[in-house]
């Protein structure tokens, strides 16, 4: 009895974000590691993409114990992010506690993956203009290492290059290793997964 009662616990997340740039020139940018994070989690499902002219992204949607949950790349730029998560996140009336957003990390090395409830953006101005839109900084977020430049006048030049082949790797690591906790994050084991992470 207890385990059909867990399998359809509610969802504690119904709608996961990627955040990127559009356009191929973009495609293997650091900035880009939350669009990878999102393909992978669809990848894991067997989920395609299509255009969502509501929400101006890229959407798949499953079903997982009764409940929708969405998977979003907004086709804006990272600065504009926002408006695709609100126009979703309003329109499917979910609440800021219940999205989860995966984005690169200046703050951690290539290969570190992070999950933080909530807090604030940090200089990214995907996270600054989601918070803007929603209104809101409750949302977790999968923080994606991507490592630092060392001076802060290099970081645009730096998030929107592609890197070495040992940073990508690292961080291609990363992003399937957070993948694979995603079964264990939605069904709300997140403090399992940050202290199996962290």
């Amino acid at each position: 009895m207890a385990s059909k009662l867990q399998r359809f616990m509610p969802l504690a997340y119904n709608l996961i974000v990627g955040l990127g740039n559009p356009t191929s020139e973009y495609e293997s940018t650091r900035h880009n590691a939350g669009f990878w994070f999102v393909d992978g989690v669809a990848n894991r499902y067997g989920l395609s993409f299509h255009a969502d002219v509501r929400s101006q992204s890229q959407l798949a949607t499953m079903d997982l114990n009764g409940e929708r949950v969405y998977l979003l790349k907004p086709m804006k730029y990272m600065n504009r992010s926002g408006d695709s998560v609100a126009a979703l996140a309003n329109y499917y009336k979910i609440s800021p506690a219940r999205i989860l957003v995966a984005h690169d990390e200046l703050d951690l090395l290539p290969g570190v993956v992070r999950l933080k409830r909530g807090g604030g953006h940090g200089g990214h101005n995907g996270l600054r203009d989601i918070i803007s839109k929603l209104g809101s900084a409750d949302f977790t977020r999968v923080r994606l290492g991507i490592g630092h430049p060392g001076n802060r006048n290099d970081v645009v030049d730096y998030v929107l290059g592609r890197p070495p082949k040992i940073d990508r790797e690292l961080l291609l690591g990363a992003v399937e290793r957070s993948v694979e906790f995603i079964p264990q994050v939605l069904n709300g084991g997140l403090d399992k997964v940050m202290n199996a992470l962290h």
